[in-house]
C-alpha cells in the first residue's frame, strides 16, 4: 500500500518535507480488529505537534492521521458490530480501557501517534472503536467531524454553558468553525464572539454567523461566561482570561502548546485574570462516546464543515499550509 510516514522529528519551515511517500506492506487485522480501506483523512494541528516533537510518537516511523473515513475491508477473528463494506470513521482514540474516563486512562492509544493512522491506503483498528458515519456527509465533509468536531463537542460540554450566556471562541480553524454551528444549535440564545489574528478568518467567522469578531487582543462587547481556546499559543490564553466574566471558564482545547510566546504567561495577573472564581479547564483527548454522540447531532444540526482537499500524495503541502497560511475551515487528504 502507499502511505505517508513520519521518520524523524524536526522543526518545520516553509520548505520542509516532513513525511516520506512510500510503499508499505498492507496491514492485517488481528483478533477483534478490522482492516479499513481509507477514503479520506483530515489534517490536524496535532500532526504538527508530532512532527515538531511537542507530542512524541510512541515509535518511529509512524503513519500519522486520526480523522479517518474508510470502508471496512476485512474483519479479524472475533470482530463484531460492523460488516465488510460499512463506511465508518476513526478518531484520535484508537483504543483504550472502555471506561467513561478512557480519555484519561494510561491505556489510551492515539491513532496516528501510538498506532498507525490514516495517511495511508489501509489501516487497522479495534472494531469497538469505529463509528458509523451519517449518509448525509461526503467523505471530505465527514473527516473533520471525527476530531475537530467531536473534540469541539467535548470542549463545549466542558464549558458548562447555559443557553443565553455569551460564548467566546479563540482561534477559528477546523474545530472552532464547527463549534460555532454546534453552539447555535444547542444554545440558540447565546451570543458568540470569535477572536482570530487574521482579518480574512475574522470575516469568515462573521459569514458563518458570529455575533462579533476581533483580533485576539481585542475586547468583546461584553464579558464572556465561557471561552474555548483552540490556538497553539499562550498569548490568547492570557487575553481570554481578561475577557471572562466572574465565575467564567476558559476551556483549552489543545493537546500541546508551542513555546514561542510562553513568556506571555508572565503577564498573567491573579487579580485581573483569575480572581472572582474564573477558572481554566483543559480538554484531554477524546472518548469513543464523544465521537458516537457528536456525529448524529452534527447531522441533525446541519453542520457542514468547510474543507479544502488535497491528494494523499500532497500531505506535506497540506501540513505546511496548515502551519503557515490562514486557515478557513479544515484540510482533508483524499485517498485514492
Amino acid at each position: 500500500m502507499r502511505a505517508q510516514i513520519l521518520e524523524k522529528l524536526q522543526p518545520l519551515t516553509q520548505s520542509s518535507q516532513p513525511l516520506r511517500w512510500t510503499d508499505m506492506p498492507e496491514p492485517q487485522p488481528g483478533p477483534g480488529e478490522v482492516l479499513l480501506r481509507v477514503r479520506a483523512c483530515g489534517v490536524c494541528h496535532t500532526e504538527l505537534d508530532e512532527i515538531e516533537g511537542r507530542l512524541v510518537p510512541a515509535e518511529l516511523p509512524v503513519i500519522p492521521g486520526h480523522q479517518v473515513i474508510a470502508d471496512v475491508a476485512a474483519l479479524g477473528e472475533g470482530a463484531s458490530g460492523v460488516a465488510a463494506g460499512d463506511r465508518v470513521g476513526v478518531g484520535w482514540i484508537h483504543h483504550s480501557d472502555g471506561s467513561t474516563l478512557e480519555n484519561l486512562s494510561p491505556d489510551f492509544v492515539a491513532t496516528g501517534c501510538d498506532a498507525h493512522g490514516g495517511y495511508a491506503q489501509f489501516m487497522t483498528v479495534p472494531a469497538a472503536y469505529v463509528v458509523p458515519v451519517p449518509e448525509v456527509y461526503a467523505d471530505a465533509e465527514a473527516a473533520p467531524l471525527l476530531c475537530g468536531g467531536a473534540i469541539g463537542y467535548r470542549a463545549l460540554r466542558l464549558t458548562n454553558l447555559i443557553d443565553g450566556q455569551p460564548l467566546g471562541l479563540t482561534g477559528f480553524g477546523g474545530s472552532a468553525h464547527q463549534v460555532l454551528h454546534l453552539a447555535r444549535h444547542l444554545y440558540p440564545a447565546s451570543p458568540i464572539f470569535v477572536f482570530a489574528r487574521d482579518a480574512e478568518v475574522r470575516e469568515f467567522a462573521l459569514s458563518l454567523g458570529a455575533d462579533w469578531s476581533g483580533d485576539t487582543a481585542d475586547t468583546p462587547p461584553q464579558p464572556l461566561q465561557a471561552i474555548i481556546d483552540t490556538t497553539p499559543a499562550w498569548r490568547p490564553v492570557v487575553a481570554a482570561m481578561a475577557n471572562l466574566a466572574p465565575g467564567g471558564r476558559l476551556v483549552i482545547n489543545a493537546i500541546r502548546k508551542e513555546t514561542a510566546d510562553q513568556e506571555a504567561l508572565q503577564d498573567l495577573s491573579y487579580h485581573e485574570h483569575l480572581w472572582l472564581e474564573r477558572e481554566i479547564k483543559s480538554v484531554a483527548n477524546i472518548t469513543h462516546r464523544d465521537i458516537r454522540e457528536y456525529l448524529p447531532i452534527a447531522a441533525a444540526a446541519g453542520i457542514r464543515p468547510t474543507v479544502e482537499t488535497y491528494p494523499l500524495k500532497e500531505a506535506n503541502q497540506a501540513l505546511l499550509d496548515l502551519k503557515f497560511r490562514p486557515t478557513r475551515g479544515a484540510k482533508v487528504l483524499m485517498v485514492d
